[in-house]
């Protein structure tokens, strides 16, 4: 792996990395009805200093986007396999949760699926296949970036779960008592 690779549009770029992602989040919101869609991105719970955190948070994952897209895939083929094998996985679990999201009430917190044990399953999911992109290009400097990314990203979960616990009560409360907040013991 190296630090900072080269930046050029190639043919065999990381963009294609990315094309997994593009495709189900496609289908994610093409599938959805309008109200999961609006609920999925609703944010207007968020305080002030948590719109700019995830501003930044969004901004850096901007970058990301950008080393990915202009990185050569990395020259080895392992890295590629096991990066690609990993975004299949973030891919069909970022799939599996959001069918679970629209399956669930929407008074009801999500708690099926995934939801049985992480609280933020799709963000995980996204982080994952992130991480895939980042090994298939081999950089240092990417995943440096997306763990930046995801750490800023953190205060906007816990945003999101303020809004929960707003909307949904002690049923959240006791769903934030079981489960974890990312996965295992996070």
């Amino acid at each position: 792996m190296e630090f900072f690779p080269p930046l050029e549009l190639t043919l065999l770029g990381g963009w294609i990395s990315l094309l997994p992602m593009v495709f189900t989040q496609a289908v994610n919101i093409f599938t959805s009805p309008p109200q999961i869609r609006a609920r999925l991105f609703d944010r207007s719970e968020h305080s002030s200093s948590q719109r700019i955190l995830l501003v930044i948070s969004k901004t850096i994952s901007i970058l990301l986007l950008i080393l990915l897209i202009f990185t050569p895939l990395s020259g080895e083929i392992p890295e590629i396999i096991t990066g690609f094998f990993i975004i299949t996985i973030g891919c069909v679990g970022v799939r599996m949760a959001v069918i679970d999201f629209i399956k669930t009430p929407i008074n009801e917190p999500v708690t099926r699926g995934l939801y049985k044990y992480s609280r933020n399953p799709q963000e995980v999911m996204l982080s994952l296949i992130m991480f895939g992109a980042c090994i298939t290009i081999s950089s240092w400097i990417a995943l440096l970036t997306l763990g930046v990314a995801r750490v800023i990203n953190h205060f906007s979960i816990v945003a999101q779960e303020q809004a929960c616990i707003k909307q949904y009560g002690d049923s959240y409360k006791e769903y934030m008592e079981r489960i974890p907040r990312y996965f295992f013991f996070f």
